[in-house]
């Protein structure tokens, strides 16, 4: 059996492999800030500075996210090409360029392009290129990794949106955009300098083991095999492709469902605005936690188990926030804040288990945007529940009907049905 060190939950990782998972982590960072939260300060500084009507510039996210999907096939390719550290250098270079032009753009067109860049390229930087990278490094750890990594989304929240809404708000769109521009295009250069596709380029190992271990409980053949055998057509009649896609996808689809019109339905139960707001980063510093916490469970328990226990939370949360009483209410604030921290981790830890580190790149490439479509439709949801029944209830109540039906989903899931370090190390595969 492996030693303690590659048993350990919180430690056990290399300098090098730290280094990883803090640049993943800021890659999170920049995506939720620049595309998601960041926008309640940049889209409503643009329609002022142009007067252009705020709900057209608004609605300008739902064309970036659309068109993101052609992103994520385009780097998906990409990445199987060059490979994720170069992959997510340009993705990141992008976005700081564009995010500049967000800055200088005069017409809702000129912004629209903008934003679908920057939304399509630090999309597909964080989990296209990041992705590839967790599951080469940590194919027996990315449990706990991704709950790491998955903490930049939180303190994207905590942090980000003060930061842009201090600089908009002092020097203006224009000047304000600058600052994340260049701190994203210099993370960019310090992955291309820094960072490696595979430990084995750090002479090291993957999960940080021993070459004893590597050789005895891994499966150590075909390591440059950018494919791993498959093709998009033979993914696409596998089981567990669908399985792993939507599961993760639905969970994706209620966190993002939830988090876009937070503020929208805390002010429906009677929160003002600024204490809406307030509760928002209330849930970020919660979530920091539970990415780490789910993470942990993933690790322990494995990923399956893990999501299984995430599901029923979810629907504890989202029920005790539909009671619309005080205590329901507030312990609602707490269960979805740990929620919405673990959300992001499966995504790319549940593939990852099922297909493994080989041909991972191929794998994510046909498997993250078919996820991005799931997530999409939360919009669609979301919509159709409120006309529906005149308020956001509505739609969490759907929202927990979806989850009951992806517990079933994941109770189909073989976990570690094409994972070969898996297999070897429970003697299923020969090297």
């Amino acid at each position: 059996m492996a030693n303690n060190k590659k048993n350990s939950i919180i430690s056990g990782f290399s300098r090098s492999g730290w280094g990883v998972i803090l640049y993943c982590a800021a890659m999170f960072w920049f995506y939720v800030g620049m595309v998601n939260d960041g926008s309640n300060i940049t889209a409503p500084a643009f329609a002022d500075k142009t007067g252009i009507d705020y709900s057209l510039v608004l609605s300008m996210g739902t064309v970036a996210g659309l068109v993101g999907f052609v992103f994520f096939l385009i780097f998906g390719q990409i990445n199987i090409k060059i490979g994720p550290k170069k992959t997510s250098g340009i993705c990141l270079f992008l976005a700081g360029a564009f995010y500049i032009g967000l800055g200088l753009s005069t017409s809702l067109v000129a912004y629209a392009v903008c934003l679908c860049v920057i939304t399509g390229s630090v999309m597909s930087g964080g989990y296209i290129a990041g992705g590839t990278l967790v599951a080469k490094w940590f194919p027996k750890k990315k449990g706990i990794v991704m709950g790491y990594t998955t903490m930049g989304h939180n303190l994207a929240s905590a942090f980000y949106v003060p930061m842009i809404a201090f600089l908009v708000n002092t020097l203006g769109l224009q000047k304000g955009v600058m600052v994340p521009s260049v701190l994203v295009i210099i993370l960019g250069v310090i992955g291309l300098l820094a960072i490696k596709n595979t430990p084995q380029e750090k002479d090291e190992y993957p999960d940080n083991v021993s070459k004893e271990i590597y050789t005895k409980e891994y499966y150590v053949g075909h390591e440059e095999d950018t494919t791993g055998g498959w093709t998009t057509g033979k993914l696409l009649t596998k089981r567990e492709f669908w399985l792993a896609a939507v599961t993760t996808g639905i969970y994706q689809l209620v966190t993002v469902g939830v988090m876009t019109q937070l503020v929208v339905r805390n002010m429906q139960l009677g929160f003002t605005q600024v204490q809406a707001i307030s509760i928002m980063t209330v849930l970020a510093a919660i979530g920091v936690f539970g990415s780490w916490l789910f993470g942990v469970i993933d690790q322990k328990w494995g990923t399956k188990k893990a999501m299984t226990v995430f599901g029923f939370w979810y629907i504890c949360a989202l029920l005790s926030n539909v009671t619309e009483t005080t205590w329901g209410i507030y312990l609602s604030v707490f269960m979805i804040g740990m929620a919405i921290g673990g959300s992001a981790n499966f995504t790319t830890s549940l593939p990852a288990a099922i297909f493994g580190r080989h041909g991972f790149e191929k794998v994510n490439s046909v498997i993250f945007p078919v996820q991005g479509i799931i997530t999409s439709l939360n919009f669609m949801l979301s919509g159709i529940s409120i006309a529906v029944t005149g308020s956001l209830r509505g739609a969490y109540v759907v929202f927990v009907c979806i989850l009951a039906v992806n517990l079933l989903l994941i109770k189909l899931v073989d976990e570690h049905k094409y994972n070969k370090d898996f297999m070897v190390e429970h003697h299923e595969l020969e090297n």
